[in-house]
């Protein structure tokens, strides 16, 4: 097998950990795999000297005009700006013919959206930073655009979710060519988890706040928020908002994208992850606070929704400062 070679397109802006996080993933793969088949990663961007968000500077091995070959992977890395940013045709241009060229092609975050212009997602499936997700979709319709995956693979296309899920990306590609035991001793000396469990929901707040505060749709979320431990029926949820069930229920499908039972378990949800986060609270605890009656029932919502347990989380998540604490209620809770 002959040495990989891996592109990074670095876009001037380029959130730095985008190519610092899969470069330092290959680097370290190197040390574990034969001196033949190590790792080379190259770095092209439009002109030789740019600036990341964070306002390091970077210096690229190669322009636009220099890469003229193929590469084993080529990945577009994100920036903070790109979701905004209007098409480039000459970068455009350049990625899809590199694209042709290389083994595998993809991105890191919103890294996405410099493979959507080029026409390179249509017909794919692929991910983002979540936070992007609804307008990578929006403008790429031919796209399959999933919001929860950290990394996805749909034929020649690798695409990852935020910033660090560029690692995960890199780490599976290094399994995919060395097996696990490399990708395990790359992830140890990195110190990341050789493979992360659950998927961007864990990350990202299943609730948005509604566009017109003084809606229906605004006064119950506010109302369940604040009574998170009761029990709430459609009825119930209906007359706070002063509708009928049927009214509110396609209010909510058309305002909020979901059903009002949707948007009250992902409520519970939050308001539980904010508890296992920042208290030492016990589980059957939270679970009773948040309106979930057992500690089981919470892990059952947890793991469909997040992928991972309340525990897991927990781990993941929870600083060594934290101290119990109860969310604040205007009444007592109950489960339900």
């Amino acid at each position: 097998m002959a040495a990989r070679t891996i592109g990074i397109l670095v876009p001037d802006g380029v959130q730095a950990l985008d190519v610092a996080g899969p470069a330092d993933v290959f680097c370290e793969a190197n040390a574990f795999v034969p001196a033949g088949e190590r790792y080379e990663t190259v770095l092209v961007a439009a002109t030789r000297a740019l600036r990341a968000s964070n306002g390091m500077r970077l210096v690229a091995d190669r322009t636009l005009a220099e890469a003229r070959d193929g590469f084993s992977v080529l990945l577009a890395a994100g920036g903070p700006s790109l979701p905004e940013s209007p098409p480039d045709p000459g970068l455009g241009a350049w990625l899809a013919g590199a694209a042709a060229r290389s083994g595998l092609y993809g991105s890191v975050c919103t890294g996405a959206f410099v493979l959507g212009h080029a026409g390179l997602l249509d017909d794919h499936a692929a991910t983002t930073h979540w936070q992007n997700a609804a307008r990578l979709a929006a403008l790429f319709p031919r796209a399959r655009v999933d919001p929860d995956r950290i990394f996805l693979r749909d034929r020649r296309l690798i695409t990852s979710a935020g910033v660090t899920a560029g690692i995960d990306l890199a780490l599976a590609l290094v399994r995919q060519d060395h097996g696990e035991a490399a990708a395990r001793a790359v992830a140890k000396r990195l110190v990341v988890v050789a493979q992360r469990q659950g998927g961007q929901s864990q990350f990202s707040p299943f609730l948005a706040a509604p566009a017109d505060e003084a809606s229906p749709l605004a006064r119950v979320q506010a109302h369940v928020l604040h009574h998170i431990g009761e029990r709430f029926t459609l009825a119930r949820l209906a007359a706070i908002a002063g509708t009928s069930p049927r009214h509110l229920a396609r209010l909510f499908i058309r305002e909020a994208g979901m059903t009002p039972h949707a948007f009250v378990e992902g409520a519970r949800v939050d308001v539980a992850r904010n508890l296992l986060e920042g208290s030492a609270l016990p589980f059957k605890a939270v679970a009773y606070d948040c309106g979930f009656g057992t500690a089981e029932r919470m892990r059952l919502v947890f793991v469909r929704r997040l992928g991972v347990s309340p525990a897991q989380y927990r781990a993941g998540f929870r600083g060594p400062e934290a101290r119990p604490r109860r969310p604040v209620s205007s009444a007592s809770p109950r489960p339900g």
